[in-house]
């Protein structure tokens, strides 16, 4: 008993110490990674005026950026588990921080749609490759948390980000011939590779080299993670290949779709929207306003996530999350004042936001090992398509349907086929997942 009891106290230990370390550190990441790849949004207007950039291509433009981080999604992860987090993490934020710096050099509808391809190239793999580090780390039991803690990153990006890319817009256009989004560009993107440069020195890529962690420590958090992988390759794929056919990974690719045209269908437009309805020019009022959904949402994660990891409710809420994204983006298409339609977003952005870290606790306690790392990849890479898919969708309705409403019908239909496939998941899986769940509850902690 007293072994048990000082094992749970090391395994406990360790956990806390790995969350204060690194969860805060890859939220950073995180928010640089959302900030770089949704700054677009913000420059909409301004940048199709300088560079001659017609609502069609800008909304292809700001999809293609989902295809080229599909094609190397899983190669990046798999090399992630082959060298190590520190190494693979870095080289992904210096690359991606030069690529969102060089979106300076946009002067036409070609370059815009080479550099955005080339910018979801640099950061392919990012955030698969911080969730399949976080199973090397964290229980499935803490993970719903930790997870939770990691996407503070996405609203952090857009509650300090929008200010702050509003604030650019508005001062600095002009200073040494540059215009008000190239300079946007620039700061925002050197930021993610001097971080990128950081994180090499900070980051620790298993337990076993983590020098702030005691022998015990060590031991304890390595015995519970190695149990759950046990537990995980006797009832899910065990390889690489077998994760990638496996229906059950195909169930989840499917539903993180649904949330991406949900997610990026409101990221890409909202400071569009809410610019419409002021009447003023994108800046820092139209910044700050469009922040306070994004706010909303910070607050959400740090309950709804601790309370799914105490009462195992992942699915469920995960479900109800979906739900509220889809009725706040149709909700926010009924109002054509700002308040109104404000708290629709707000709605809208709590759910597709919280319900992230929710799904991830999902995949992660049903995969492990090799087929963790092609598995997780494999639902990021298709998955996040639904971020390319998501603008060309909400342009195609509103051309057929001569409504912008349309559009945002479209992008909350694709949230209700989401709580749709939640719902009628697979039982094998689901079973899986409750049960490594449960099996990690039931290990010393």
């Amino acid at each position: 008993m007293q072994i048990q009891q000082r094992a749970q106290e090391s395994l406990d230990s360790a956990v806390r110490k790995a969350r204060v370390r690194l969860a805060p550190f890859l939220a950073l990441m995180f928010a640089l990674s959302m900030l770089d790849r949704s700054n677009v949004g913000f420059v909409k207007q301004a940048l199709q005026a300088d560079a001659n950039i017609g609502n069609a291509a800008f909304a292809l433009g700001a999809g293609i950026f989902f295809i080229g981080y599909a094609v190397f999604e899983i190669p990046s992860n798999l090399m992630l588990h082959r060298v190590g987090a520190k190494i693979w993490l870095s080289r992904i934020m210096i690359t991606w921080g030069l690529a969102s710096a060089a979106m300076m050099l946009v002067h036409d509808e070609t370059s815009f749609y080479v550099l955005r391809f080339i910018l979801g190239v640099a950061e392919a793999g990012f955030s698969p490759g911080v969730i399949l580090y976080c199973t090397y780390w964290f229980p499935a039991r803490e993970r719903g948390k930790t997870l939770g803690i990691y996407y503070f990153g996405l609203p952090m990006a857009l509650v300090l980000g929008s200010p702050l890319s509003g604030y650019l817009m508005e001062v600095m256009g002009g200073r040494l011939g540059l215009h008000n989004w190239q300079w946007m560009f620039l700061i925002e993107g050197l930021a993610a590779s001097i971080v990128g440069v950081i994180a090499f020195f900070y980051l620790v890529s298993k337990p076993r080299q983590a020098k702030w962690l005691t022998a015990a420590e060590k031991d304890a958090l390595e015995g519970a993670i190695a149990a759950e992988d046990r537990h995980k390759v006797a009832h899910g794929p065990a390889t690489a290949l077998t994760a990638l056919g496996d229906w059950n990974v195909l169930r989840f690719v499917a539903i993180y779709f649904a949330i991406q045209v949900s997610v990026y269908g409101v990221i890409f437009y909202l400071p569009t929207r809410i610019s419409e309805l002021t009447g003023n020019a994108i800046g820092a009022k139209v910044g700050l306003l469009t922040a306070i959904p994004w706010f909303c949402a910070l607050i959400a994660l740090r309950f709804i996530t601790g309370y799914a990891d105490s009462k195992g409710k992942h699915r469920q809420l995960a479900i109800a999350m979906l739900a509220m994204a889809a009725a706040g983006i149709a909700l926010s298409t009924l109002g054509h004042h700002i308040g109104p339609v404000l708290v629709a977003f707000c709605i809208a952005t709590v759910g597709f936001v919280v319900v992230q870290p929710l799904f991830w606790t999902l995949p992660t306690a049903y995969l492990s090992g090799t087929a963790a790392a092609s598995g997780i990849a494999m639902i990021g890479a298709l998955g996040n398509l639904g971020g390319f898919i998501a603008p060309t969708l909400k342009t195609a309705m509103e051309t057929l349907f001569h409504s912008q409403r349309a559009g945002m019908f479209a992008l909350a239909f694709a949230g209700v086929v989401g709580v749709l496939l939640l719902l009628t998941i697979g039982l094998r899986s689901r079973g899986a997942v409750e049960a490594t769940i449960g099996a990690a509850k039931a290990t010393p902690r």
